[in-house]
């Protein structure tokens, strides 16, 4: 296994190095950018990053061989779907947004180098941390300080986080569970599913946004068990990251952690207590010393109102063929809970065969009928961990409750809430592998009752 994947590690690089050679390639696009890369660079840069992921791996003592095939397994198929997007100019058809991110990325990194013209062109676009992407324009320009610009570079390093987020997801479900089936299982699925491939596989924040939410959940885990600096300061970082990516999800993996952290002091315990409390405020001071309410007083004069939620999700329900729900109103406290229902059945089972509009979506068939299929799995699963594992599971319950109650409301498009569903999939396939486990080990146990 270990010889089969350093081969096809080896070969893939060989396709791309030499595949795509260094060049010009204009993206027509309404700003008209050309970029220039270089394959070698973004295997290089690849390798580099790939290469501290392994070793990070490398230090567990449980499981890390298979966590380490894992890895490699899935950063290979990663590399060779992002490959194929770059080769055949298919960003704008995947996610035009990493087009935006390369442009603005690009233009930051000139303002970084002093010409203040580029300057107030990235600082417009950013607007003070009000743009939810922020963060990924910084890491498009910090890459691009490195490499040049590099769009598939880009590509390749969303990769590995994007494969790094499979191990995170084993050692969160087996920490919780103690199973090994349904730890590797949730990984298996976080490792090869089309649509988190897919996502992360291109120069777009979905990827790094899947990392940093599994870390921050592997982080709380391991701090509710006992208090490390180690992993504070690996939760700080991962939370501040999440704010510069995406802000909403930021609010409510700090509303996870902290009420895990409240759940979890099941008995009077000073020692307990005191551990907890002190996680609480070392938490707040650093996030506060990084900014968080600055950015949130941004935030909430920006976002802070349903009438722009409504306005939002309007737009984004008649922006394309794609658009669901479009005469519901969700500007008012009793419009928003009743779009709850219908907003969660698109959020979770969407795209629907009748809504099969375009190519796209008609490509997404194979994998939504393994979903679906997935769905009763789910239930069962999410059945048993709340009954025997509600304390342990505080943190992905809460989390997934409060994002999948979030996008049922201001989603209105099929095709963002497919893309989005990503950030609650790592979760939810982890409840998938308990309900098939259970399903599992209950016929094993009807065929040695049958055998005794």
């Amino acid at each position: 296994m270990n010889a089969l994947l350093t081969l096809f590690a080896l070969l893939i690089c060989a396709l791309v190095i030499f595949g795509i050679p260094p060049l010009v390639v204009p993206f027509k696009q309404d700003y008209g950018t050309v970029t220039v890369f270089d394959a070698a660079k973004a295997v290089l840069l690849c390798g580099a990053f790939a290469g501290v992921g392994g070793l990070l791996i490398y230090l567990q003592d449980f499981n890390r061989s298979f966590l380490l095939k894992l890895f490699v397994a899935a950063l290979l198929i990663r590399l060779m779907v992002g490959a194929t997007i770059f080769a055949f100019h298919g960003q704008a058809f995947f996610g035009g947004d990493a087009l935006t991110y390369d442009y603005y990325g690009y233009i930051n990194l000139k303002g970084w180098e002093g010409e203040s013209y580029h300057k107030s062109v990235a600082d417009s676009y950013i607007a003070g941390g009000t743009n939810p992407g922020w963060g990924m324009v910084y890491m498009v320009s910090a890459i691009y300080f490195l490499v040049g610009r590099n769009m598939l570079a880009v590509q390749f390093v969303a990769a590995v986080l994007g494969a790094a987020t499979a191990p995170l997801v084993f050692l969160c479900a087996h920490h919780v569970f103690k199973n090994l089936r349904v730890a590797r299982l949730a990984a298996f699925f976080v490792a090869f599913y089309p649509s988190l491939v897919l996502w992360s596989s291109q120069g777009l924040k979905d990827g790094p946004i899947v990392f940093f939410l599994a870390f921050s959940i592997m982080a709380t885990l391991k701090l509710l068990d006992e208090f490390n600096v180690k992993h504070l300061i690996g939760l700080i970082c991962a939370m501040f990251c999440l704010l510069s990516l995406r802000f909403y999800i930021f609010y409510m993996i700090s509303a996870a952690v902290i009420g895990a952290f409240i759940i979890s002091v099941q008995t009077p315990s000073g020692k307990r207590f005191l551990q907890q409390f002190i996680v609480i405020i070392m938490l707040g001071f650093a996030l506060t010393y990084l900014g968080v309410t600055r950015y949130a007083n941004l935030h909430f004069e920006r976002f802070g109102s349903l009438e722009r939620v409504q306005a939002s999700r309007l737009d984004a329900s008649k922006s394309a063929q794609s658009g669901f729900a479009r005469d519901v109103d969700v500007s008012t406290t009793q419009g928003a809970i009743s779009t709850v229902p219908i907003g969660l059945l698109y959020l979770l089972l969407a795209p629907f065969p009748w809504q099969l509009v375009s190519l796209r979506q008609s490509i997404t068939i194979p994998e939504m009928v393994v979903w679906w299929g997935s769905v009763p799995l789910l239930l069962l699963g999410l059945w048993f961990s709340i009954r025997y594992r509600l304390r342990q599971i505080s943190p992905i319950l809460i989390f997934t409750v409060m994002l999948s109650l979030a996008y049922s409301i201001f989603q209105g498009n099929v095709g963002t809430a497919y893309r989005q569903r990503s950030q609650l999939l790592v979760f939810y396939f982890i409840f998938v592998a308990v309900g098939y486990v259970l399903v599992l080990e209950k016929r094993e146990e009807k065929k040695r009752r049958q055998l005794g």
